[in-house]
């Protein structure tokens, strides 16, 4: 996992440092630290949290494994698969 805070300490440092991750496929998904939620780069949702928030994962198996919960929004059948799986829990 990787913060968005420490990828610089200026705007365009992150958005360059993060153009690098993101050309070499370093980072597949992006998530809410707060929320524990996980979506993909493109999501609305996702585009509109505060950077203090904003997490990189590799892989949709590192968000997981870190107990994060997909997407409602951009990943819609696995979060439905995550709420079934959840509810049969209780």
């Amino acid at each position: 996992m990787i913060k968005h805070t420490t990828l610089g300490n200026t705007p365009f440092e992150r958005s360059r440092q993060l153009k690098v991750l993101l050309g070499s496929k370093r980072i597949t998904f992006a998530g809410n630290s707060n929320l524990k939620i996980y979506g993909s780069l493109r999501c609305s949702s996702g585009k509109r949290m505060k950077v203090q928030n904003r997490v990189f994962f590799e892989s949709e198996a590192e968000a997981v494994e870190l107990g994060y919960r997909p997407c409602g929004h951009c990943m819609r059948n696995a979060y439905q698969f995550w709420k079934t799986a959840t509810d049969k829990k209780r």
